[in-house]
């Protein structure tokens, strides 16, 4: 005979933690559902590439800003040594006035004219006109360049402390410019870590073998250099071919983009400035039909430069982890304009 006892229900305990364990499940199975895959080292690749983009962009922002730190530095330097004079020659003027005085006691009395002067300021006391007919034309002539002495010292005490304000600023964007850098460039390099190491082996090898046949194997036409300082930077340039890039670097064993086409050009015998965002206003802009060997090419909002070769080539030092070497134009980025440096 069957049984009519009711099933026993389960206890509460037993149903939470079931419950707990569905609930836990239908989590990870959603989680494992949407989880983003793993990038591809194409993908990476892309990514990185655009972080060194903006490192780049920091980069020159950096050295603009150290270049003007370098420059308020020695400003301040000439005018802190420009005070110094005017003072000491100030001394000499007051200590013309107080011999002046002093002969004027041994021979009866100090004019109270000099009296008021040696215990005001020169400025209020030559404001009151009524004083004046009792100075000699000696006194009177001696005040006034106390008087003109006074006021540029203290002109030049202001300008050094605006550009010591100046300075100060400058050293904050410094500082804030290279966190950017180190935050891109860290980004980067957690990125890269994400491969395997053969993956990132790949990438390794394929720039090296990039800039070695860049070398050989690039078809630059036979264009005619816009000038003999252009054809002497793009020789030199080409020198440099398989040095790494080095953010900041200016030559001779590794560069950043405009450290190269900087120190190109200075063994052309041609002064150019530091950063791309100078180099752009270092001759005269041209557009891209009108580009001949050695002119600069500017790309990605002016942030990249390089030296065009000729056959649609650019030399240039990329980023971080490529070297110097020959690349296609279209495959550096936007392109700008050129810039033709003329001597």
């Amino acid at each position: 005979m069957a049984s009519h006892r009711r099933p026993k229900r389960p206890s509460r305990t037993r149903v939470t933690v079931l419950t707990a364990t569905a609930a836990a499940a239908v989590a990870l199975t959603s989680q494992a559902a949407n989880a983003a895959p793993k990038p591809t080292k194409s993908e990476v690749k892309e990514q990185v590439d655009k972080l060194y983009q903006e490192a780049e962009r920091a980069t020159n922002q950096y050295d603009g800003a150290k270049e003007n730190q370098e420059k308020l530095e020695k400003e301040i330097g000439r005018l802190q040594d420009k005070v110094a004079r005017e003072q000491d020659e100030l001394n000499e003027l007051r200590t013309g006035l107080g011999a002046m005085a002093s002969e004027q006691y041994r021979s009866g009395g100090i004019d109270a004219s000099v009296q008021l002067f040696l215990s005001a300021d020169p400025d209020d006391y030559l404001d009151k006109a009524s004083t004046l007919d009792s100075l000699s034309e000696q006194q009177l002539e001696s005040l006034k360049k106390v008087q003109a002495k006074q006021r540029t010292l203290a002109q030049e005490r202001a300008e050094a402390a605006e550009k010591l304000k100046d300075l100060a600023d400058t050293r904050t964007e410094l500082g804030k410019k290279k966190q950017q850098i180190q935050s891109k460039l860290s980004k980067a390099r957690q990125l890269l870590n994400s491969l395997t190491a053969a993956e990132r082996q790949e990438i390794a090898d394929s720039e090296a073998r990039a800039s070695r046949s860049s070398a050989g194997r690039v078809d630059l036409g036979n264009e005619a250099a816009a000038s003999k300082f252009g054809a002497a930077a793009l020789n030199a340039a080409a020198s440099q071919i398989g040095k790494p890039y080095f953010r900041g670097g200016t030559g001779p064993n590794s560069y950043d983009c405009s450290g190269l086409t900087q120190w190109a050009y200075a063994q052309a015998g041609v002064g150019i400035t530091r950063t791309t965002y100078t180099q752009v206003n270092d001759g005269a802009r041209i557009g891209m039909s009108q580009l001949k060997p050695g002119d600069l090419v500017f790309f990605n909002n002016t942030e990249h430069v390089g030296l065009y070769a000729g056959g649609g080539q650019v030399l240039h030092a990329p980023y971080p982890g490529a070297y110097v070497r020959y690349e296609s134009m279209s495959t550096i980025g936007s392109f700008q304009f050129g810039v033709r440096v003329t001597g």
